[in-house]
């Protein structure tokens, strides 16, 4: 059986995210071994965005292709970025024709075509296109090329995450969820062979609220006054999942929670 080894790392949380993937990421993929680097970029740039400097630069790195979400548009100089290249990838399911694409597919260094496409939610987040019928047509297309495909469901609700779960079960290799940085402890194998986990976690400063220095969130919420939110740099650590898949099949074999910290 031949294997397709992909390592995904949770959504990268300002500098200190940055600097956990200078500083873990050789080192995991030393260990691991992956065939393919996915990595949630959306929040690489002071906590909320990303600036085509810093795609570059982690693109320069052992990751090679970022997913996003939400906050991939808070940064204006980002929108001609998306439009030149495939490595950075937005939402699909924005409506109209937004800057960028929402999926792609890959050559890994297994020499395997993968498939890699990003949603985002709609319960508690925007009313955006429909997730579910958006990745039917995708995947539809995908799996003429390939039968490795992986989801980014970049969303706040579990239970919307686990809906699409089910779903896709059996159709794609992998959903992993992004978005809220918290790791949950759901990672399995669905009936019908996808891999599943609710959300992968984040990349960045853990003394924090999500990433944020939690002083700030807490005066928010006491006041419930506007306040503008810090990165936090304490406690750096990388979350992420690696991901076995069976390259004939599609079939998840294996999916397992990593975290690193920088001593």
């Amino acid at each position: 059986m031949d294997r397709l080894r992909v390592l995904f790392i949770g959504d990268i949380v300002g500098r200190p995210g940055r600097r956990a993937i200078r500083k873990l990421l050789p080192a995991a993929c030393e260990e691991y071994r992956p065939d393919f680097v996915i990595a949630n970029g959306e929040n690489a740039a002071g906590g909320l965005g990303i600036t085509p400097d810093i795609a570059t630069k982690l693109l320069d790195s052992e990751i090679d292709v970022l997913t996003s979400g939400n906050h991939v548009w808070n940064k204006k100089e980002i929108y001609d970025y998306l439009n030149s290249t495939q490595r950075l990838i937005r939402p699909a399911n924005y409506p109209g024709n937004p800057p960028g694409r929402g999926y792609g597919i890959f050559d890994t260094r297994k020499g395997v075509a993968l498939g890699i496409i990003n949603l985002e939610g709609r319960i508690f987040m925007k009313h955006l296109e429909c997730p579910f019928r958006t990745v039917d047509k995708i995947v539809s297309k995908l799996r003429k090329e390939t039968s490795c495909i992986i989801v980014d469901f970049h969303a706040e609700a579990t239970s919307e995450k686990q809906a699409l779960g089910w779903y896709l079960d059996g159709r794609v290799s992998v959903i992993v969820g992004t978005h809220t940085h918290v790791p949950t402890a759901d990672e399995r194998i669905l009936p019908h062979g996808t891999a599943y986990i609710t959300d992968v976690g984040m990349t960045g400063a853990f003394e924090s609220v999500i990433g944020f220095q939690y002083e700030i969130v807490i005066e928010r919420l006491l006041s419930q006054l506007p306040a503008t939110f810090k990165v936090a740099k304490k406690n750096i650590r990388m979350q992420a999942v690696l991901v076995d898949i069976d390259t004939k099949s599609g079939k998840a074999l294996s999916i397992k929670r990593i975290e690193k910290h920088i001593d």
